[in-house]
């Protein structure tokens, strides 16, 4: 089994940044594409960023150039860097994960999730 922990959420200011991570554990053969998504009240759930096995990164119009992902193999975790946050960046974040666990395809899991708030 695997499981998908995100942390680093909480209350900032507007202008200001938050690290979120994704860590995964279990039994663990590759972990491929790994994706944050949100979920503001109300909304629907919206892709922020993406990075590949190999490092490729896709990030959405609204956090370009203020959002890094980046991945840390040897600690099967991901981040998540947002600077200059703004109020409509509040919501929950989500991690998600393509996992290759031994014997078996690759299977996708997502982290409970991890709220974020900004101030204006």
């Amino acid at each position: 089994q695997v499981q998908l922990v995100e942390s680093g959420g909480g209350l900032v200011q507007a202008g200001g940044s938050l690290r979120l991570s994704c860590a995964a554990s279990g039994s663990i053969v590759t972990i491929n594409a790994v994706s944050w998504f949100r979920q503001a009240p109300g909304m629907q759930r919206e892709l922020v960023a993406i990075i590949a096995g190999g490092g490729n990164t896709y990030y959405a119009d609204s956090v370009k150039g203020r959002f890094t992902i980046s991945r840390d193999n040897a600690k099967n975790t991901v981040y998540l860097q947002m600077n200059s946050l703004k109020p409509e960046d509040t919501a929950v974040y989500y991690c998600n994960a393509g996992v290759t666990t031994p014997g078996q395809p690759p299977n996708n899991y997502w982290g409970q999730g991890t709220q974020v708030t900004v101030s204006s």
